[in-house]
């Protein structure tokens, strides 16, 4: 089974070789990566990563499939409606290599299982739904807690919005000012607001459509592929140790405006300017 393993990899995963090196391809196999939220990012980051030749998976989602996820969510087709996310998610990465370790956690990421889903994790990749932020405060905090880093990536509009946060830099909660005793709604408006500073999207995405109450928001395919382009390289560049910026910088990509940013805040989101800019966005958007 061992050499029947080796084999598969070898011719799988050769045209990667010259990207990265042999050694770098190996380095990436022996990852293990973990994704909580297989909806409309984690599906493609689990497939692209699975391509990348990244070894182990952890899984998690408790959601199933359905027909209002067919424009984004990689996984989502007519023979998958009614089925669990992360075993059809599982099933995709097996169909890519099916020498990859996947443990899928059906219940979905919790605090509870937060021990046994870190465990052994080289990488953490943020997949919850934009509206359950709870969750995503806890997977943040859990996973620092156990010095790993973490990915997110906004897909907004026809682009993305990309962060690192480091176990020893700048934390989620600290870099979009939430804090315990906020309301549900004004957590997700800040984190909506601080996810992008550069607004590349601003001539043609409209917020207003964001509803935060009945939790509703756009979402287009090509967001979704360029999130997962910018995780997938991101995650390649801190597996194998390459220097990265981590929060409070970001990068803004939109290539539907033809612009590309970098961002540095190094206050996140506390400083006075970024409230200003905030409440000036309640004023316009908050409903």
């Amino acid at each position: 089974m061992e050499q029947e393993s080796a084999a598969y990899f070898g011719e799988a995963f050769a045209r990667n070789i010259g990207i990265i090196t042999a050694e770098e391809q190996q380095r990436i196999s022996a990852a293990t990566i973990a994704i909580a939220g297989l909806g409309g990012v984690g599906g493609v980051y689990a497939q692209s990563f699975a391509r990348m030749g990244v070894g182990h998976f952890h899984l998690a989602d408790l959601d199933v499939f359905e027909t209002v996820n067919i424009n984004r969510q990689f996984g989502a087709n007519r023979d998958t409606f009614g089925k669990p996310k992360v075993l059809m998610v599982r099933d995709q990465v097996l169909a890519i290599n099916p020498h990859a370790g996947t443990e899928v956690f059906e219940q979905g990421f919790s605090e509870a299982n937060a021990e046994e889903f870190f465990k052994g994790v080289d990488l953490a990749i943020d997949g919850p739904d934009f509206f359950n932020i709870d969750a995503r405060r806890v997977y943040f905090r859990e996973a620092r807690k156990r010095g790993i880093p973490v990915i997110t990536a906004a897909p907004i509009g026809f682009g993305s919005a990309a962060y690192i946060f480091a176990p020893d830099g700048m934390d989620f909660d600290e870099y979009f000012d939430l804090h315990d005793g906020l309301e549900k709604k004004e957590m997700l408006f800040r984190f909506a607001i601080g996810l992008a500073p550069a607004m590349l999207q601003r001539k043609y995405f409209r917020p207003t459509t964001i509803d935060f109450d009945d939790h509703a928001a756009p979402s287009f395919v090509s967001g979704i592929l360029a999130a997962a382009s910018i995780t997938t390289t991101f995650g390649a560049q801190v597996l194998l140790g390459k220097p990265v910026q981590t929060a409070p910088h970001s990068i803004h990509f939109d290539p539907y405006v033809l612009r590309y940013r970098r961002t540095y805040l190094p206050f996140g989101n506390r400083s006075p300017w970024r409230r200003l800019i905030r409440e000036i966005a309640r004023k316009l958007y908050l409903k």
